[in-house]
């Protein structure tokens, strides 16, 4: 494609959205943003535009990844700031960060994507009611808005109030109460910290599943620049060295009283967390096992054991959607999709996604590469591969992952480190295809002129 010669749509304008755009500014690109909230930074501004749901960000959100290993190489955040700063200030980084590149002033707010459609001259994108024309469509609607809850659902009635983490916003709603919390992700562990300060007792925390906990420092660093040294070793050694430093440091989650985690410490994504090991060895956070059925205002949990609830908090994740396109482009299962370099749709790359993956890391990073690749592409820098060569290489990387992480969203995965690594290699490889592509063809002896 011809250096500004592409009007590109970008949907969404969280950060994987606003890296998008300032990619894409910075090749000379027509880019319109179509968010459906009020404000850039998506999620973490606190409004997502949405009637029902919102933004999931709650009062007491930090990063858990730290402030050097988070921010935009293109736009460092601010020296003074703490290892690990709030949503707020993560919000107001992003806005300034749009500001800065000019991208608030290609984002149309208060703007819903309904439906994106494949034309025979590029994508019809309806938004706001009216329908335009696009080159080319960057999806970077995120996928933490639609909460999942358990399937199917625990046997028995709940005679008490039952709440998604999606919806909590401070612990004002567990003053006095007694409180389960399900799960073992960040937000689980945030949410039984703040409501063990509040509720009526110790908050109960239940799992089926363990997972690693690591501390937010680790020898008085941050924990994951300890990882990012790590590095440049394969994931496995990385992991035995990891997971022994971890055991010296803190002990392993068993000794707490949580599941012993079924997979090694790069094999899943660990929760990040100072505070929660130490609400448990107070008495204030008490570990369960699974939920088995629910009775009345009981909670009968898979040892037999029962505790009488008031409040159960499912932080059980969320459901990838892409609500405004077709499953001829998004399969059975969105978390499924195939796509080249985690980018690319592999039956038509100008239909690009910014984001949709899970990271061992932090995301800024990601999406920020992720960015400058689609950008180079629809700038013209950068050739793809041939069909075949990409099917291939996603079929590598499912494999690989499915090896690592098993069957637990094995297509979105990436290795932070090392992803964030190879997608400048990718373009330059890509601007050696490209290189390649628009030379002309050597002349043979029989063509030489006389």
């Amino acid at each position: 494609m011809a250096r500004g010669s592409t009007r590109v749509a970008v949907i969404g304008a969280g950060a994987a959205g606003l890296a998008a755009a300032k990619a894409l500014l910075d090749e000379g690109l027509d880019v319109t943003v179509l968010e459906r909230g009020g404000h850039p930074g998506g999620l973490w501004a606190g409004d997502d535009g949405s009637a029902a749901g919102g933004s999931p960000a709650y009062d007491s959100l930090h990063l858990n990844t730290s402030r050097k290993r988070t921010e935009f190489a293109d736009f460092p955040m601010p020296g003074e700031w703490p290892d690990f700063p709030s949503a707020a200030l993560v919000a107001g980084y992003l806005a300034r960060y749009a500001d800065a590149f000019g991208v608030t002033a290609r984002i149309r707010f208060r703007t819903e994507v309904t439906a994106v459609r494949r034309t025979g001259t590029g994508w019809e994108v309806t938004a706001g009611g009216a329908a335009e024309e696009y080159g080319a469509v960057v999806v970077a609607n995120g996928h933490n808005r639609d909460p999942k809850w358990p399937s199917p659902a625990h046997p028995g009635v709940f005679d008490g109030v039952q709440m998604h983490a999606h919806d909590y916003r401070d612990p004002g709603v567990f003053a006095g109460r007694r409180v389960l919390v399900v799960g073992m992700g960040n937000s689980a562990m945030d949410l039984a910290v703040d409501a063990s300060y509040v509720s009526s007792g110790p908050v109960l925390l239940s799992a089926r599943r363990g997972t690693h906990i690591v501390p937010k420092y680790l020898f008085g660093r941050p924990s994951d620049a300890t990882g990012g040294a790590l590095a440049v070793l394969p994931w496995r050694i990385r992991q035995a060295v990891a997971q022994t430093v971890l055991r010296l440091a803190v002990g392993g989650p068993e000794r707490y009283g949580l599941p012993r985690p079924a997979g090694g410490l790069f094999q899943d994504h660990p929760t990040i967390s100072d505070t929660i090991l130490h609400r448990l060895t107070h008495g204030e956070v008490v570990a369960r096992p699974g939920v088995a059925r629910l009775d009345g205002r009981r909670v009968v949990f898979a040892d037999g054991t029962a505790e009488d609830v008031d409040v159960i908090v499912w932080a059980t994740g969320y459901r990838v959607t892409v609500p405004f396109l077709g499953r001829e482009w998004l399969g059975d299962d969105p978390e499924a999709m195939p796509l080249y370099q985690r980018v690319f749709h592999l039956d038509d790359p100008t239909l690009a996604f910014v984001g949709l993956m899970q990271s061992t890391g932090a995301a800024l990073p990601v999406v920020e590469a992720q960015a400058r690749l689609v950008a180079a592409h629809l700038g013209g820098r950068y050739a793809l591969p041939s069909p075949e060569r990409q099917r291939a290489s996603v079929a590598r990387a499912h494999a690989a992952a499915v090896r690592r992480w098993g069957d637990r969203r094995p297509m979105m995965r990436v290795d932070f480190d090392r992803y964030v690594a190879a997608l400048p290699r990718e373009i330059r490889a890509g601007a050696r295809r490209a290189a390649r592509s628009a030379a002309p063809a050597p002349t043979t002896k029989a063509q030489a002129p006389a």
